[in-house]
């Protein structure tokens, strides 16, 4: 029989795909997270997925369980609004924190269509290139990428890639690059967060007869803590860079950025909302949750290809 929690631990796996990054989810280690999947399988007598060098797979059972335990989980977090009676229009403040990139491009987008539908909800949507430093002041945080130790409380919106991308002209002057240490013959364009003063990038092969994941120094002549600006930089020629699929989605369409060593994965960057407290959540946090899940489903970049 399964409860609650083990619908939350398949809904943060087959969000991230990966066991580390649901750990990171749910605020609990990685150890405690694989052992809890196996005894779930167990209990279901069900290989709900595979693992993989790279990362983790749901299987066709898993994947009926994760759109299930989606449907369950946003009805039941949804009960004491419903409850309450305050599922009608919806009034008061709204403090939303997102990336300045993805805040601009989708959060923007998301909050538009909530204030269509709520006119008399107030939105304060802040723009940051550090989110969670400004935490304090926010009802809901839009993240991306894995999330590190946090008491704040994640619900999974979409799913998201990183790609290895670089400009039609610079990708002609690459020759006999097989693997990711033939990153150091070229120049890598590097996003500097946090105050890093190191980019590392990781890599993990798509067989598991490719070899083991490794993670390689990129080394360049420009980096930015702007992800626009390190974009713009490869689409003219200057270098090799490390995006997120939302932003270059479109720009791979259309040909004018193209994927190199499509044979490694790079660790992916879940979409999450972020909130407080999974207990005592607003009609505001609610709503917003809702728009957002509607709004990403499937994701607007996914659409692209």
């Amino acid at each position: 029989m399964l409860d609650l929690e083990d619908l939350r631990l398949i809904r943060a796996v087959g969000a991230s795909r990966s066991l580390a990054s649901a750990a990171q989810l749910l605020d609990l280690t990685p150890p405690a997270v694989t052992i809890r999947f196996q005894k779930m399988e167990e209990r279901m007598n069900v290989r709900l997925a595979v693992r993989k060098s790279r990362g983790i797979s749901l299987t066709d059972e898993g994947q009926r369980l994760y759109q299930e335990a989606m449907e369950i989980l946003d009805r039941v977090e949804a009960l004491p609004v419903r409850i309450s009676g305050r599922q009608g229009e919806v009034e008061g403040t709204l403090r939303v924190v997102a990336p300045f990139g993805f805040g601009r491009k989708y959060v923007a987008q998301i909050v538009r269509e909530l204030q269509r539908g709520h006119p008399k909800l107030e939105v304060k949507l802040h723009l940051s290139d550090s989110p969670l430093a400004n935490a304090s002041v926010a009802d809901v945080v839009v993240h991306v990428g894995n999330l590190k130790s946090s008491s704040w409380v994640a619900f999974p919106l979409a799913q998201n890639d990183r790609f290895l991308c670089a400009s039609p002209a610079y990708a002609r002057r690459i020759r006999d690059m097989n693997h990711p240490s033939d990153l150091a013959r070229y120049n890598c364009i590097c996003l500097r967060e946090n105050d890093e003063d190191v980019a590392r990038w990781r890599f993990s092969p798509e067989s598991d007869t490719k070899g083991k994941s490794i993670v390689i120094r990129a080394n360049g002549k420009l980096s930015s803590n702007d992800g626009s600006v390190i974009t713009e930089w490869a689409l003219a020629g200057l270098g090799i860079v490390e995006r997120s699929e939302w932003d270059v989605a479109g720009l791979l369409a259309s040909g004018k950025l193209v994927r190199l060593l499509p044979e490694w994965h790079l660790p992916p960057a879940p979409v999450t909302a972020l909130l407080p407290s999974r207990t005592g959540r607003s009609a505001r946090q609610s709503i917003f949750l809702d728009v957002a899940k509607k709004f990403l489903d499937p994701p607007p970049w996914r659409k692209m290809k």
